[in-house]
């Protein structure tokens, strides 16, 4: 066989459909976000306005975030040593899963590498934990849910994106005496809608059902504290298990799981993907922990997002952009075809030093293709009217159907 062949076909199969991804290469500004420099492949630069980071608050650049890291460098070092299990438990570890528990008010609460790892490894566990666990899980999942959730080679069900009816005929129909999870997030990333959360409890206590909810696009960002889309809706007690990350509003890295402690201990005695990693550096355990203190006691930065958030959706579509519905601070909007995409990211890059970045297939069903804006409190009110007008043009000049949008 030739190998090297069937890769370049693999490529090639990707570029055809005009999904091939190119990674721009940037450079943050710390003090000056969102604005970076782009490295063109020919060695030349220009000054950009970055539209598409899931640093959604610029808690990136924070100095007290920063300030913390560095400290931890001083104090400990570069790395954690290993593993939790062989030397790589530190005190930044327990300090920040101390936090993170008593921001979800669970009582305890786990680190993993990334929020796709944990919410992989925590899924897959439990069904090796709870026998002939029955799962329920939402259509819109994030991958690493999907993984997890098949790694464990147990039973699973998918509803319908939201969809109660469907979810409690699934429930109803299922082993009565079998042990049930219901897996579902708060903010679905792609589209910016939000779970009828309160409604799923309610379903879940009715069918006895776990919940396991992934707050990844909400930790930070909704609720008073900054804990998510339920202790916005008062429901945070009443979720089992709570999935989040460091590496979006916290500005960091890494991902956890916050539950009631027998849970999490469970999960830590079993979860590959928990016991054979590497522990986070102490300097990211750090910075997080002092981002997450410091969240806690800002409201007003989630504030003002939310309001950045509702002025860009008005100003876009004010000029007819079909700005797809949103309940979040996730401004989709939508072209419908990954080429037309892919285009209109270039354009924007080069002439107008506007870097967002295209969502194609697999991230979101073909067809459905967009340009994917996360407004932080940072972006200013020029630079949403330069987007506005760049993206009026670009919808002229490409030619571009300007439907499947609502009006914000």
């Amino acid at each position: 066989m030739d190998y090297t062949q069937a890769f370049e076909q693999a490529l090639d199969r990707i570029r055809g459909e005009g999904r091939y991804r190119v990674f721009a290469d940037l450079k943050r500004h710390r003090g000056s976000y969102p604005r970076a420099t782009w490295t063109r492949g020919d060695g030349s630069v220009r000054d950009v306005v970055v539209w598409c980071s899931n640093d959604y608050l610029g808690q990136g650049e924070n100095p007290v975030v920063t300030e913390a890291m560095k400290r931890a460098i001083d104090e400990a070092g570069a790395g954690s040593g290993g593993t939790r299990n062989i030397s790589g438990t530190t005190h930044y570890h327990v300090e920040l899963e101390a936090e993170l528990a008593d921001l979800h008010g669970k009582q305890a609460a786990l680190l993993f590498t990334s929020g796709y790892v944990s919410n992989d490894a925590s899924l897959s566990t439990l069904y090796r934990i709870l026998p002939g666990l029955e799962v329920f899980s939402d259509a819109n999942n994030h991958n690493s849910m999907i993984s997890g959730i098949r790694n464990g080679g147990g039973p699973r069900h998918v509803f319908r994106h939201n969809d109660l009816e469907h979810l409690e005929d699934l429930l109803a129909a299922a082993p009565e005496g079998a042990p049930k999870l219901i897996a579902f997030e708060s903010v679905y990333s792609m589209d910016g809608d939000i779970a009828p959360m309160a409604a799923i409890v309610a379903l879940a206590k009715k069918y006895g059902a776990m919940t396991y909810l992934d707050e990844v696009h909400a930790v930070g960002m909704y609720g008073p504290r900054g804990a998510g889309v339920a202790e916005r809706d008062g429901v945070m007690d009443q979720i089992d298990i709570v999935e989040g990350t460091l590496a979006k509003a916290f500005g960091v890295m890494g991902g956890y799981i916050a539950a009631d402690a027998v849970i999490v201990d469970a999960i830590r005695s079993y979860a590959h993907g928990f016991i054979f990693t590497t522990s986070l550096p102490p300097a990211l355990a750090a910075g997080a922990l002092a981002s997450i203190r410091w969240l806690k006691a800002h409201d007003e930065v989630r504030v003002a997002h939310q309001a950045r958030a509702a002025q860009l959706k008005a100003r876009l579509a004010k000029v007819g952009l079909p700005v797809m519905a949103s309940q979040s601070h996730i401004v989709p909007v939508l072209v419908g075809d990954a080429i037309h995409t892919k285009v209109i990211s270039d354009i924007l890059l080069e002439d107008h030093g506007i870097y967002v970045q295209p969502i194609n297939y697999p991230t979101v069903p073909r067809g459905t293709e967009r340009l994917r804006f996360t407004p932080s409190p940072a972006h200013t009110e020029a630079m949403i009217e330069d987007l506005a007008c760049a993206l009026e043009a670009l919808w002229v000049r490409c030619n571009i159907a300007r439907v499947g949008g609502v009006a914000a």
